[in-house]
């Protein structure tokens, strides 16, 4: 017997090889992570303090309050030792306040707000204000310059602008972390931020802050519409 040979014009079917595939690129909806401030260059170093403000606002509407008050007391007391009769009003707080116990709600809270009017003076003479501001590194002894944080941020964001894959970037700069949402429409994410690493940290060392802060990346894709 002999084998039966195909015919001409008829098609074999051949083996087909199937092949694991793992999930798309386009699956993984978000890369992030966190990092320490990058390393500074040799001959940079060194801390410096935060600006001091200096408090006009708050120190020009405490002397109007201070004057306007000793004014009317000054007043009074002239008026009294000239034989004229006290001013209505004085009359009228003496009244109450002898009237009213210290445990009245109006007392209390005329005491909670002096309290806090205080306190808050305090707060403003003690600690340096500008908190926007973040000094840079003094080159010069003479010389002390800082980059105001919406300006880090806009140069963080235009540096993250160029790197390929990345649709729109929203960069917010405090005084030890930078944080940056990226919103990328191809390219593996992990790449993309891989990336965003390198370039962001190579521009904040650039910035030339004193204390540079630290980096957290976020990349994910783009919502889907409706």
């Amino acid at each position: 017997m002999s084998e039966s040979q195909p015919s001409e014009g008829t098609t074999q079917r051949l083996p087909v090889l199937e092949k694991e595939t793992g999930p798309e690129p386009l699956d993984q909806s978000a890369s992030a992570a966190d990092y320490d401030p990058p390393s500074a260059l040799d001959g940079e170093g060194g801390r410096e303090g935060r600006f001091w403000s200096a408090r006009r606002i708050p120190a020009a509407i405490t002397a109007l309050l201070l004057m306007v008050v000793a004014g009317f007391f000054l007043y009074d007391i002239a008026a009294v030792r000239a034989d004229r009769p006290a001013m209505r009003w004085r009359r009228e707080l003496a009244q109450q306040l002898a009237a009213r116990p210290l445990d009245d709600v109006w007392v209390l809270v005329g005491a909670g707000v002096t309290a806090a009017l205080g306190l808050w003076l305090l707060v403003l003479a003690t600690t340096p204000g500008l908190r926007r501001v973040l000094p840079m590194r003094r080159t010069h002894t003479d010389v002390r310059a800082g980059l105001h944080r919406d300006l880090a941020a806009l140069v963080l964001r235009d540096r993250a602008m160029e790197i390929s894959g990345v649709q729109s970037v929203r960069v917010r700069v405090r005084r030890s972390r930078a944080d940056v949402r990226a919103v990328s429409h191809f390219r593996e994410l992990d790449d993309v931020r891989a990336d965003l690493d390198a370039a962001l940290a190579d521009a904040i060392r650039g910035l030339g802050l004193a204390r540079p802060p630290a980096l957290s990346v976020r990349v994910r894709r783009p919502g889907r519409k409706g």
